[in-house]
């Protein structure tokens, strides 16, 4: 923690959560996802699809909304079925770092292919060029926004199978999500100048739930991909050569 936490634990750790709030952990897919294809967009057409605003808003949700629904989440049984989790494991599981490259690969390969081939799928083609990147642009903060909004559903379980067991029950979390998608509709269909964003077509709308929707499936099926029990770093340092130490090159070989 890096607010009440002491030094020394901040010596030994190998993450500091800044607020003291483990739900700032989710905001890793939207920061990377974001972070990918505005590079790639930049770099290859000099122009990119989320503006500073729209990543400001997108940043909101899960830095704020979403990081607050996910902290009001009520404990369950399953919490004491768990086995007890050592001082020196990491804070990200192995199991999060899974879900977390499947969202992020899924985004990204998405909202790209929506940038760069998204005026012939929306069949934008008959409108001018200024136009079509406009409505292009807003369909790709829109549906960047909406997988945001879908992967807090799955974010509550990240190792179980039915991530709406108990929903129902965390009134805030509903109310977060609800305020999130009304804001998103109001920001798209009424303060276009402020996002620099235009209005969408209703069958817009449906393809970018469409395209959220798909999250859900999509964590379901990761969630039966084995993941090692060795945290991710333990791996990394067994595959990293280690150097040798001075004297090393005229020591004898060690017996057979």
């Amino acid at each position: 923690m890096g607010i009440q936490g002491t030094e020394v634990a901040k010596e030994s750790s190998d993450i500091i959560i800044l607020d003291d709030n483990f739900a700032s952990v989710v905001k890793l897919t939207v920061n990377v996802a974001a972070l990918i294809i505005n590079v790639v967009a930049a770099i290859s057409s000099g122009n990119v699809p989320l503006n500073a605003v729209q990543l400001l808003w997108v940043n909101l949700i899960m830095d704020t909304l979403g990081a607050l629904a996910l902290a009001t989440e009520p404990p369950t049984d399953q919490l004491m079925k768990r086995t007890p989790v050592g001082r020196r494991e990491p804070l990200v599981t192995n199991i999060m770092w899974r879900n977390l490259f499947i969202q992020a690969v899924y985004q990204v390969a998405v909202l790209l292919t929506l940038n760069f081939r998204g005026r012939d799928l929306l069949h934008l083609t008959q409108d001018t060029l200024e136009h079509s990147s406009k409505v292009k642009n807003s369909f790709i903060f829109n549906t960047f926004v909406l997988c945001q909004v879908f992967n807090e559903f799955n974010a509550r379980k990240p190792e179980e199978l039915n991530i709406f067991e108990g929903v129902s029950r965390n009134h805030l979390f509903l109310a977060v999500v609800s305020v999130t998608v009304v804001l998103q509709v109001i920001i798209i269909e009424f303060l276009g100048k402020f996002t620099s964003t235009v209005r969408l077509s209703w069958q817009l709308w449906l393809v970018s739930l469409a395209i959220a929707f798909i999250s859900w499936p999509l964590a379901l099926v990761g969630k039966f991909i084995p993941v090692p029990q060795t945290p991710l770093k333990n791996l990394i340092l067994k595959c990293w050569p280690k150097k040798k130490k001075q004297g090393d090159e005229g020591a004898a070989p060690p017996p057979v």
